[in-house]
């Protein structure tokens, strides 16, 4: 199967250029991988590059989750971290993404510094 990178799946989401739209459309028809790095960095380009809110975020990723050509990597912690991350849009994707991956692996708690992240089950604040 074919992977693709962050430029690929932002174009997919934001479809601001109708050529390059186009163009990941087709390279993904037959379907497409998509890695867990990859996922994290689309959102943080649709909250810096793109200014759009939790929120359209978690709606984003949620309909990601559900592409008929996509598959995501890790899927079931993908669409853990989105639920916790539409429930605490404050605590940021990417720390939902880790906790969710550490639960999965069976390793917590997740120790960390970050305040709010510690009042999330299965972290120990330091």
């Amino acid at each position: 199967m074919r992977a693709i990178d962050t430029n690929l799946l932002v174009r997919l989401l934001v479809r601001d250029d109708p050529r390059q739209t186009a163009v990941a459309e087709d390279f993904i028809a037959t379907g497409a991988w998509v890695s867990t790095i990859v996922l994290v960095e689309t959102v943080w380009v649709l909250e810096s590059v793109y200014a759009r809110s939790p929120r359209q975020i978690a709606a984003a990723l949620e309909r990601l989750l559900a592409h008929a050509h996509l598959v995501v990597a890790d899927a079931e912690v993908a669409a853990a971290a989105a639920a916790r991350f539409r429930a605490k849009p404050a605590l940021g994707f990417s720390d939902c993404m880790v906790l969710e991956t550490a639960r999965k692996a069976g390793n917590l708690p997740l120790g960390t510094f970050d305040r709010k992240l510690a009042t999330l089950p299965g972290t120990y604040r330091l």
